[in-house]
């Protein structure tokens, strides 16, 4: 069965993204221009575009248009080894996050802002702190950009009865990030769970992560804890589908030994 002319022509320009006619950042033509050159009908290369972005190709921005992302192919989120101690402080970066994406040749920005006040209710519960009571956990809300395209919403919560007057109070949590300041602090995360669900964003999401409302995104809530069975941190990520794809590696029951048969 032949391909539909839009899939035809969403691996036409994908290879023309390939051959670099189009490189990383750079704007496709308009719509109205494909369609004038003969390339497919109006639909058609609306089609093709949603494709390209599906695929991680292409990202829209407003004003802009449909460019060429800057991160051809999805940021791989390796949710088994990323918060090892050797892959987040790997050349001092800040943290998992920042190893990532300096791992793709690409400068992570972090914008953060810091206060302290009440989680929400569910948040509340996995740190099992009053949600009624006032500045009980300290927040660390992230926009974070790789190169200036904003890829990853995380808030963090810590307890203040650990995190207050430290370190992750500051702008800078130093190499490796908050989970190397937790682990000086006596608090070192040993286990995580991580819940992902996907979601349409909120209009605040989607405009900051600059995605249309109708695109969904992975919401990953992931909750630390110490050896002694603690939540020392939830943190709750919002990525596009679109941009990220997410593995995990685990061990499973080793094979029985073989049974002696004398």
């Amino acid at each position: 069965m032949a391909s539909p002319r839009w899939k035809k022509l969403a691996d036409e320009i994908a290879n023309e993204i390939a051959e670099g006619v189009y490189p990383p950042g750079a704007k496709l033509p308009r719509i109205a221009d494909l369609v004038a050159a003969g390339r497919g009908s109006r639909t058609t290369v609306q089609r093709a575009y949603s494709e390209l972005t599906e695929q991680g190709l292409t990202i829209g921005v407003q004003k802009l248009g449909t460019i060429v992302s800057p991160i051809l192919g999805k940021i791989h989120r390796d949710g088994t080894g990323r918060y090892m101690r050797v892959a987040r402080e790997q050349s001092g970066a800040r943290g998992a996050f920042a190893a990532e994406i300096e791992r793709l040749g690409m400068a992570p920005v972090s914008k953060t802002d810091i206060s302290r006040g009440s989680p929400p209710a569910r948040i509340a519960e996995l740190l099992d702190v009053d949600p009624s009571a006032l500045d009980t956990v300290l927040i660390r809300a992230r926009v974070m950009s790789a190169s200036e395209i904003v890829v990853q919403l995380a808030t963090s919560f810590f307890p203040g009865s650990i995190a207050f007057g430290t370190q992750l109070e500051q702008q800078d949590t130093g190499a490796g990030g908050s989970k190397s300041r937790l682990e000086e602090l006596g608090h070192g995360q040993r286990t995580i769970t991580e819940t992902i669900n996907v979601r349409s964003p909120s209009p605040a999401e989607a405009s900051a992560l600059a995605i249309p409302m109708e695109r969904q995104v992975y919401e990953i809530t992931h909750v630390a804890r110490s050896a002694e069975g603690r939540a020392v941190e939830v943190c709750v990520h919002v990525v596009s589908t679109t941009l990220w794809t997410l593995s995990y590696t685990w061990p499973i029951d080793p094979p029985e030994a073989p049974v002696d048969p004398a």
